[in-house]
């Protein structure tokens, strides 16, 4: 959903007790979400999967174009937090404040976009320049409060794309930059030998597998009858009660 998940994750040690659970598990849960993405999608995945066979024989099919797009819109996100993980910029934005303003201003973007935003673009529109345009886009969802769904169906809306469409354009991006995230980290579980790290990753996926099962199969649902404004109510409420908590 158009809400920043990661946003949510960074404010439960802001406004509890409990220790910050870092980046590694945080990433644990979009491993989850990637699962369910992943048994959701199958036929999509399998399709562009088979597809990518054919290219490599010579042979072109709108699945392995899908597949094409999804790899070239994935290539910003992959820099630009190869460049925060590095940096250690990564762990300095995950503060209330940070999450607060970026709900406001990306929730303004969300329902700018899906108002100015034509209905007359499908799956099958889609072109290399609409996919770097949502892939650049994508680079914003390292900010945490801007959710990676929010920036990309922002995008895709933009460009005209119903909202079904934008959607499912979006799920499937997550794919190969969720894959990427999980990778990075489960290496540095690995070199770190924290076994216990890696046990609490293990539950943290499964729950949020079963969560995110039924939040795809309801999004879907409600984008085929619905615009954004619910989305864009709350992440305005949720931005209000965090500025007036940290500045009153």
């Amino acid at each position: 959903m158009p809400v920043s998940s990661s946003g949510h994750l960074s404010l439960v040690h802001e406004l509890t007790v409990w220790a910050d659970q870092g980046v590694l598990i945080d990433v644990a849960v979009h491993i989850g979400t990637l699962g369910a993405v992943l048994l959701y999608f199958r036929r999509d995945v399998w399709a562009m999967s088979v597809g990518s066979v054919k290219i490599l024989g010579g042979q072109m099919t709108d699945d392995g174009r899908l597949a094409l797009y999804i790899v070239a819109a994935t290539f910003p996100v992959f820099a630009a937090g190869y460049f925060l993980l590095k940096s250690g910029l990564v762990d300095s934005l995950r503060s209330a404040e940070i999450v607060a303003w970026a709900n406001l201003v990306f929730a303004v973007l969300l329902w700018i976009t899906d108002r100015v935003g034509m209905t007359v673009r499908r799956m099958e529109h889609m072109n290399w320049s609409s996919a770097i345009v949502i892939g650049l886009s994508q680079v914003l969802a390292l900010i945490p409060g801007a959710s990676r769904s929010g920036v990309t169906i922002s995008a895709a809306r933009l460009l005209g794309f119903e909202r079904a469409d934008a959607a499912r354009f979006s799920m499937l991006l997550s794919i190969p930059t969720i894959l990427g995230a999980a990778a990075a980290t489960s290496l540095s579980v690995y070199e770190a030998g924290n076994v216990a790290l890696g046990l609490d990753m293990a539950v943290a996926a499964l729950l949020s597998f079963g969560a995110a099962l039924i939040a795809i199969h309801l999004f879907l649902k409600m984008m085929t009858h619905m615009t954004m404004l619910p989305f864009v109510i709350y992440r305005l409420g949720l931005g209000g009660l965090l500025l007036a908590w940290l500045y009153w």
